[in-house]
């Protein structure tokens, strides 16, 4: 999965600093000269990739039927339990649901979710 960085740096700060995601490579975008393609590991095999377009105009993210509704993100519960802390130490709005799960948004308004389930379970069910 791509989203979009409008501010990389703030991008990387949000997601490396207080999600605890490691950035594992940054590059020029081969599309588009002067626009960076990095990727963070969000565990279990997984990255999550970005791009940004200096210059072009691209507005506000917007959720939109058929679009993308949001980025889900299992981690053990013990990470979710210290990011959900490090969320409402950096004043981040967020919303709990079904006490394992955390939405908010990432800087850029992508819609995220922590699941405190381990991949492949949800809420103790299996689901793969």
């Amino acid at each position: 999965m791509a989203l979009l960085s409008s501010d990389v740096e703030r991008t990387i700060k949000f997601y490396q600093e207080l999600l605890e995601f490691p950035l594992t490579e940054i590059f020029e975008n081969r599309d588009y000269k002067g626009s960076n393609h990095f990727f963070f590991d969000i565990g279990n095999g997984n990255l999550l990739a970005f791009f940004d377009f200096p210059g072009l105009d691209l507005g506000p993210y917007q959720e939109v039927l058929g679009g993308l509704h949001h980025v889900a993100i299992s981690v053990d519960p013990a990470t979710w339990e210290r990011l959900r802390g490090k969320l409402e130490m950096a004043g981040v709005p967020h919303q709990m649901e079904s006490g394992a799960s955390i939405y908010f948004k990432d800087p850029d308004g992508a819609r995220l979710e922590l699941l405190a389930d381990h991949l492949g379970e949800m809420y103790g069910a299996r689901v793969m």
